[in-house]
């Protein structure tokens, strides 16, 4: 189909590792969510369906064309990487319209789609401010600007919150979610913040394999009943931490509020009460099942839950 991604058994080799190992994902129209810690493979995956890197096995159709057609899937895809930039001595519409030129549009439509981009991303004051002068969420905003220039059929966005304030991230998620609205976006990111608030379908990779893909919804069933408060001294909080995987502290005097997962429900610390799990319990259930304890607790650690 025309407004769908459809990956069957993605492989990918640097020398003699495997990045990705048989990955099979079907995409639609709307916002799409790609979760997994550094590493995980999201950025190759990314880069395989934009063709900025060749697959050594399997297949993909995107949007109805196969891998192969390089150039035609160019044209149709919008890409924001983790690591953009642009010329920073450029002014914000000397660089969108250069852009625009390496883009094939004519001077007409280039003008007229380089104003209400700027409008959409709400730069529209910045026609005259350097690439240079900008803050790293102006930037990221004139990134997705100059990403749908060409109005793609799919956007993909690899870790586009990564150190921006909380206010510019809501922002930021916001104006994804309208872009989606008639179009495929992707959202690569090790943030579940990012994820809870933007999608609805979502993939979670671990060590160049999905081991998750379906709804946010069907994911935090999965974790129901497995999540658990309490109350505790430091002395208790030394022993929950041994015995089960901790998700969220907060630290009230002497006492500690704390999320833990239990996967068994067993032998429970006294007054323990059952939660309804957020994303991220889910997720950090989810590798836990799977024996992924230290991905868990590096995840926990860049999240600030420890």
């Amino acid at each position: 189909m025309e407004n769908e991604i459809v990956l069957k058994n993605i492989q990918k080799y640097y020398g003699k590792k495997q990045a990705l190992k048989n990955i099979s994902l079907t995409i639609h129209q709307g916002m799409f969510g790609l979760l997994g810690r550094n590493g995980a493979g999201k950025t190759t995956l990314m880069k395989v369906i934009s063709t900025l890197l060749p697959a050594n096995g399997g297949t993909a159709s995107i949007c109805g064309l196969s891998l192969k057609e390089r150039a035609k899937i160019r044209e149709m895809i919008g890409y924001l990487p983790q690591d953009f930039s642009m010329y920073g001595n450029m002014k914000v519409y000397e660089a969108m319209d250069y852009l625009g030129v390496l883009s094939g549009l004519d001077k007409k439509t280039r003008k007229q789609r380089i104003k209400e981009l700027l409008e959409r991303v709400n730069l529209q004051e910045n026609y005259t401010t350097k690439v240079k002068a900008m803050s790293g969420g102006m930037k990221r905003r004139l990134g997705i600007a100059q990403a749908v220039l060409h109005n793609p059929k799919v956007l993909i966005v690899d870790e586009p919150t990564a150190g921006l304030d909380p206010e510019e991230r809501v922002r930021f998620r916001n104006l994804l979610c309208e872009i989606a609205e008639d179009r495929i976006v992707i959202l690569s990111t090790h943030i579940v913040g990012d994820i809870e608030a933007t999608c609805e379908d979502i993939a979670i990779m671990n060590q160049g394999e999905i081991i998750y893909q379906g709804t946010v919804e069907n994911l935090l069933e999965q974790a129901k009943d497995h999540l658990y408060f309490v109350e505790v001294s430091k002395i208790e909080l030394k022993e929950i931490k041994e015995r089960f995987l901790v998700t969220g502290m907060l630290t009230k005097g002497t006492r500690t509020e704390v999320r833990f997962i239990s996967k068994d429900g067993k032998n429970l610390p006294e007054n323990a009460v059952l939660l309804e799990p957020n994303v991220e319990d889910a997720y950090m259930y989810l590798m836990a099942s799977m024996g992924n304890e230290q991905d868990t607790l590096e995840l926990l650690e860049k999240e600030g839950a420890k």
